[in-house]
């Protein structure tokens, strides 16, 4: 299969994720509940996926990394993300989403000591422009509200750690390891806000949906596609994610954007276009 085609299956599987979690929502279930369920789903078939290939674990202070990455990167990050999609819509999540290579440029300037130079400052400017006209345009179907934008750019900053933690973790271990770790970490993280109950047949499939296709089997694809290709170009590719997300937002909850919040898109993905390039 062609290594381009491998990071378009993973870029659709995670823009499924909103669509999936928005139906479960309409379940009855609570976001804090289905980040849980999709973190302890997709951790379990990475421990089995590690075990079987014999993976390398973290140790000592590695494993004490991954343990407080599973914390952030996903306790974190996979509630953020269902929260903006309760509070403004599946596309509007998505878009906030890829706030996270300018959060990238930021924290790697902060952090790391990498050069921010003209090319990366006009992207982050045209980032913050991009959530402003999202935030503020009005019309269309989503709901841009504060809470809906908070929860979105706390998704997007806890995201920008899979660039910033992740780079020199999957440079030293499997990525299957390291997310065997880290997921059931992160369910754990979630368990003392939720409340377990009697969920309906198309709850759990569509908890399994997003654990087997949106989490275990995308980060297995967007792996495959990273073997052959560049990093740059996978993340450019990539982001077509935000495209599918509003599209399926579309066609399933007839969610739209304003003509103003469409342009504020275009900026926030164009600058992460431009940041993955660098």
């Amino acid at each position: 299969m062609n290594p381009a085609a491998w990071v378009v299956a993973a870029a659709a599987l995670w823009g499924a994720l909103g669509v999936l979690g928005k139906a479960a929502q309409a379940e009855g279930m609570a976001p804090l509940e289905i980040a849980f369920w999709r973190a302890l789903g997709g951790g379990a078939l990475f421990v089995a996926h590690a075990v079987v290939v014999r993976a390398r674990w973290p140790r000592g202070r590695d494993l004490a990394g991954t343990a407080g990455f599973g914390l952030v990167g996903v306790s974190v990050f996979y509630g953020a993300y269902q929260l903006a999609v309760r509070d403004g819509g599946a596309s509007l999540a998505a878009v906030l989403l890829y706030t996270a290579p300018a959060f990238v440029a930021v924290l790697a300037w902060w952090r790391l000591g990498e050069r921010l130079g003209r090319r990366e400052a006009i992207a982050v400017a045209a980032t913050i422009g991009g959530v402003a006209l999202v935030s503020f345009a009005g019309g269309g179907t989503a709901h841009a509200g504060p809470a809906a934008l908070g929860w979105g750019l706390l998704a997007g900053a806890t995201y920008a750690l899979y660039y910033i933690w992740g780079k020199g973790a999957f440079a030293r271990f499997e990525p299957a390891a390291v997310y065997a770790v880290a997921l059931p970490v992160g369910a754990l993280g979630l368990a003392p806000f939720i409340e377990l109950g009697a969920r309906t047949p198309r709850a759990w499939a569509l908890l399994a949906a997003m654990a087997v296709a949106s989490t275990y089997l995308a980060y297995l694809a967007y792996a495959a596609g990273l073997r052959r290709l560049t990093a740059t170009r996978a993340s450019v590719i990539a982001s077509i994610e935000p495209l599918v997300a509003t599209g399926l937002a579309a066609v399933v909850f007839d969610e739209r954007l304003g003509p103003v919040a469409w342009l504020g898109a275009a900026l926030v993905v164009g600058a992460a276009l431009t940041l993955a390039r660098r």
